[in-house]
């Protein structure tokens, strides 16, 4: 029988499975796209992100990412990191990065998507296949979570991310946070001439018209466009538990509040391995509490923050906040790093 079956094969799913594999337990992970995944991200990793996946023998190429700088017009406002920098890395890298470390370690990636699950008192079943405990780490809109009847209440909230790459070169070490009435631009380094940027907003509109909030940015990126749009959401999304008998739900799956901090890869890993660890102790209930704490502090600075980006006449005082109280702002970036 298999130890740890694993739905999804994104960034939680594979972190899990070489989790897993290095506690010595047999683990396979049921994915439908071929290899590598990309998607809609900011590619945005905090220090604690790359800490974790350094802990996991992962330690994909990009560009450091000295801290956090929030602009709005002529003001700005940045905060370092303290200490280990972060990393932008393109999506599809990281994902590579984490395939090959699985599969070096004897992981199984069997093509498939699991819906249909079924437990017993010793095991769950699901795509013809029979193991112990089942990680659910298929994304924000989990097809386990919804079948077993544990998704959350939807917020009135709905947020929705897109994310092109442009041909650029990095004009500083800063995620750049660009702010307007109508959402936000994220600015992520990824190379010597490659930035991605992604941008969030409450309005579901094309990429383009987005970027146009911004005019600035748009200028410095015209005709520099690489590949496609990709988009996501919406954003929000909650788990009554991430628990249910023998199926434990990590990443987004397990709930997600908004890509506004950036923390989307560092948590995934975090709870992905709380996940493996809580199983591997036959302490399956102890996983909650820990996906409470691990995702504590993110929860409630992120919805802080997205209850002022969400209103224009609020979210227009956020960058010059922050730059007329520096300290504070290095603070809540430190917090979340």
């Amino acid at each position: 029988m298999i130890d740890v079956l694993v739905a999804g094969g994104g960034p939680a799913g594979l972190a899990a499975a070489v989790r897993a594999a290095g506690l010595g337990l047999e683990a396979v992970v049921v994915e439908p796209r071929p290899v590598p995944v990309d998607k809609a991200c900011g590619e945005g990793i905090m220090p604690s992100g790359v800490a974790a996946l350094r802990a996991l023998g992962v330690e994909p190429a990009g560009h450091p990412l000295r801290g956090i700088r929030y602009v709005r017009g002529t003001r700005s406002a940045e905060a370092d990191f303290t200490g280990p920098a972060g990393l932008g890395v393109r999506r599809t890298v990281l994902h590579t990065a984490l395939y090959e470390r699985a599969v070096g370690l004897g992981v199984r990636v069997v093509p498939g998507k699991v819906t249909g699950v079924h437990q017993g008192p010793d095991r769950v079943t699901a795509c013809g296949l029979t193991a112990r405990w089942l990680i659910a780490a298929d994304g924000l809109h989990s097809p386990v979570r919804r079948g077993l009847g544990l998704d959350g209440p939807v917020s009135p909230v709905r947020r929705y991310g897109q994310r092109r790459h442009f041909r650029v070169a990095p004009w500083t070490p800063f995620v750049e946070v660009h702010w307007s009435a109508r959402g936000e631009a994220y600015v992520t380094p990824l190379g010597g001439d490659l930035v991605g940027v992604a941008v969030l907003s409450q309005e579901r509109r094309a990429y383009a018209d987005q970027l146009a909030d911004f005019p600035g940015l748009a200028a410095v990126l015209a005709g520099r466009e690489d590949g496609p749009v990709r988009g996501a959401g919406p954003l929000r999304r909650r788990a009554r538990t991430p628990w249910a008998d023998r199926v434990l739900l990590a990443g987004d799956a397990a709930g997600y509040v908004d890509a506004l901090t950036g923390e989307g890869v560092a948590l995934a890993v975090a709870t992905a391995r709380a996940a493996v660890d809580a199983v591997a102790a036959g302490r399956p209930q102890d996983y909650p509490a820990a996906w409470a704490r691990l995702t504590r502090r993110h929860r409630v600075l992120t919805a802080g923050l997205l209850a002022l980006a969400r209103r224009p006449g609020t979210a227009r005082l956020v960058v010059p906040a922050a730059h007329r109280a520096p300290a504070l702002f290095r603070t809540a970036v430190r917090a979340l790093q």
